[in-house]
């Protein structure tokens, strides 16, 4: 019970600056609501399903969840977010060890976004479910 509590709860805090991010240029988006969708799978499947059906969030999360992939324009935003959040946040960071931690974080998350397969909307097919 404690545990769908804090799921839940944090589901819903990640939402909210998921939806602050479209509007602020420091917080990034996807990577809040990728961890809303996980935490209402193990909280609520009504907010899991609400998630998964909203038109702002359900091409992007259907691209993941179906396909494994993300559409170039989204990388390219999140990466150009996510450059200039960690690019402030190493600027105010009086410790150079946490300056030194950002930027390998920053360098992380480049690494595995752009690792990731992309492709157009156009050629996007969702897989069957035998190859599941």
């Amino acid at each position: 019970m404690i545990k769908r509590g804090f799921f839940l709860l944090s589901g819903l805090l990640a939402v909210a600056l998921g939806v602050l991010g479209m509007f602020l240029p420091l917080l990034p988006t996807v990577p809040f609501l990728l961890l809303a969708g996980f935490c209402f799978a193990r909280s609520s499947p009504r907010l899991h399903r609400w998630l998964h059906k909203h038109p702002w969030f359900k091409a992007p999360l259907a691209d993941w969840h179906q396909n494994r992939v993300i559409r170039r324009p989204l990388k390219i935003r999140a990466s150009i977010v996510a450059g200039i959040s960690f690019a402030i946040s190493i600027v105010i960071v009086p410790l150079w060890w946490v300056k030194l931690l950002l930027l390998c974080m920053f360098i992380a998350l480049m690494v595995f976004l752009w690792r990731q397969n992309e492709t157009s909307a156009a050629t996007i097919r969702p897989r069957s479910l035998s190859a599941k």
